[in-house]
């Protein structure tokens, strides 16, 4: 039997709190991930997703997280401001978000995420949504080999 991975897949992270990165990271990678970086906030992630997903490599991420809290609408705001790129390139976009209105939610999801998560302070509800962000990625891999 020859099996083959792909080992250099990961997940973009894209949050303007260090600290909150961090512990976003650690949360996803005990769950699964199988790697991690870090984009920084919306502004140097929206310059670095411009030159990683305009070319067909493995500096590709495979999964997009954004976790922004500069205002209430930023998560809304960096979606509008990358749609585009994120459609043309087909990498699966998730925002982490406190809990939201359904208009809200919904204009996040009309703008590019293909899902919503809430953002949780209590640990275990905190590693639930990271164990759920690491699913969807693992099921969007080869969405043919889990009969998607």
């Amino acid at each position: 039997m020859n099996v083959s991975a792909d080992y250099t897949s990961f997940v973009a992270l894209i949050d303007d709190d260090v600290h909150s990165a961090h512990l976003l990271t650690r949360a996803l990678l005990i769950q699964g991930a199988s790697s991690v970086q870090h984009y920084g906030d919306a502004v140097s992630a929206r310059a670095r997703l411009q030159t990683d997903l305009g070319k067909a490599s493995p500096e590709q991420p495979s999964l997009i997280v954004v976790d922004l809290k500069a205002n209430s609408g930023a998560n809304l705001e960096f979606l509008i401001a990358v749609q585009q790129l994120m459609r043309a390139s087909g990498v699966p976009v998730v925002v982490l978000a406190p809990r939201l209105g359904e208009q809200s939610r919904h204009a996040l999801l009309e703008n590019g995420a293909a899902a919503v998560f809430v953002r949780h302070a209590e640990r275990d509800a905190y590693h639930r949504v990271a164990a759920d962000i690491v699913e969807l990625w693992a099921l969007t891999q080869r969405p043919e080999a889990v009969g998607m």
